[in-house]
């Protein structure tokens, strides 16, 4: 019998797909497969797609057919499998295998099987996996950064969205294991862990018979980690008990990704948004009264159908109004098997870019204005990178989350994977800049 095959992992999408990813891994790893990063190299390269939006499918697409050219053997995985998966395997010869979202556990038997000359097709109808502690894990992120999932699927049918069609509904992990794969985490060293699922002020709902996010973040408060952050905080689950649990959980950040994508009444009701206009109002004052140094982050779809000039008037004066700490807009992506796909009233492109990029116009001042407010102040900074030429340091601060909000760049010694203070000198709209001063040899801030 021959030496096991050498398998490359291209990973595309979110960092819910990311943590996929990690586990296929950690699977291979595990049964004695070497994992090689050259995809030249490998015998077989396991794509693991997204097909969230249009430019996402593209981009997964583009790749595909690059490795197909290559004439590589190709397993595909992710939600583009899931959503496509007759029309992969029969279209792309290169193609030996599709593995559903709820089903990259079997991995490493999908493998085995596409050895004996097999085309695999290995897609539950309903996802209902969920990886837990004990399924094996290899991260991709650097030394101090973890993503943590504490639920998978989602329960709300938005217009737009594909996801549940994708993910299945809402099925989360239990506190316990929650705590014990934290704990592991910790045991790594990680310094920031992120906690992401669809809908994360949502968590235990189905477990439990109700939302436990405050009662798992106090369990987290317990966890040797300085820096715990939530994404994808639906406003209607930040209950008192969940805001009373950020404020008093020291380890859990005053920083919440909070996906509102709309604030006129008509199309949040065209979006089946789970909330209307009055409730992204009262609850965001409601978390700058209960927690004043809080960070928001959220995202908007522009051009979505049905959304006129007083639509869109009033999405910019709801911007200008609450002054977000970060935005991200996007146009609206009309996708197959969702109602907004065959919605009247469609915005052409043309006009969604232009709402976009007005709407990013109007609140990089505002972006600007709060950075600028940190120039001369001290900022605790988590180390990521080391500029080679300069050994100018790189790293965010806890206002900023990964890939998505703003750097500070740091000129002296620090090290990588530790959070330092930095005492910030300049400040740009998306970026900060500072140094960290030494004295006596501990790493001080020059006040």
């Amino acid at each position: 019998m021959g030496s096991k095959p050498t398998i490359a992992i291209s990973h595309l999408g979110c960092e819910k797909n990311r943590i996929d990813s990690e586990h296929m891994l950690g699977l291979l790893g595990q049964a004695g497969y070497k994992v090689d990063s050259s995809e030249e190299l490998a015998d077989y390269v396991i794509v693991n797609t997204c097909s969230f939006v249009q430019e996402a499918r593209q981009e997964s697409v583009r790749t595909l057919v690059e490795l197909a050219e290559a004439k590589k053997k190709i397993i595909i995985s992710g939600c583009m499998a899931q959503h496509f998966q007759t029309e992969l395997l029969g279209e792309i010869p290169e193609a030996v295998a599709v593995i559903g979202t709820g089903d990259y556990q079997k991995i490493v038997d999908v493998i085995q099987r596409v050895e004996t000359g097999e085309k695999v097709k290995e897609i539950s109808v309903e996802p209902t996996f969920i990886a837990d502690e004990t399924v094996p894990r290899y991260r991709t992120t650097i030394e101090g950064v973890a993503y943590l999932r504490i639920a998978e699927g989602c329960d709300y049918r938005c217009t737009f969205c594909i996801i549940p069609h994708l993910r299945g509904n809402q099925r989360s992990r239990s506190i316990e294991s929650i705590i014990a794969e934290a704990q592991q985490l910790a045991n790594q060293g990680v310094q920031e862990l992120i906690l992401v699922s669809q809908t994360t002020t949502n968590y235990g709902l189905d477990l439990y018979g109700e939302p436990r996010l405050d009662q798992l973040l106090r369990a987290l408060g317990t966890v040797d980690i300085p820096w715990i952050r939530l994404y994808y905080a639906y406003p209607t689950g930040l209950t008192h008990k969940v805001i009373e649990a950020i404020k008093d959980t020291p380890n859990v950040l005053p920083y919440l990704d909070l996906p509102l994508q709309h604030s006129h009444q008509a199309i949040l009701k065209a979006m089946n948004r789970p909330w209307q206009e009055w409730t992204n109002h009262d609850i965001i004052e409601q978390l700058r009264k209960s927690i004043p140094d809080v960070v928001l982050r959220t995202t908007f779809i522009v051009g979505f159908p049905g959304e006129t000039e007083e639509c869109f008037n009033h999405l910019i004066d709801f911007v200008e109004y609450h002054k977000f700490d970060h935005v991200g807009v996007f146009t609206f992506s009309p996708e197959e098997k969702t109602p907004a796909y065959q919605m009247p009233h469609q915005v052409p492109p043309e006009i969604a870019q232009q709402r976009r990029e007005i709407l990013m116009q109007v609140q990089q001042p505002i972006s600007l204005n709060k950075n600028q407010n940190y120039v001369g102040k001290m900022v605790d900074v988590l180390i990521e990178q080391e500029t080679p030429q300069t050994q100018d340091k790189i790293g965010r601060s806890w206002r900023f989350a990964p890939d998505v909000d703003g750097l500070v760049y740091i000129q002296g010694e620090a090290p990588l994977n530790e959070i330092v203070s930095v005492k910030i000198t300049y400040a740009d709209t998306y970026d900060l800049y500072g140094k960290v001063v030494q004295q006596h040899n501990v790493l001080e801030i020059d006040c």
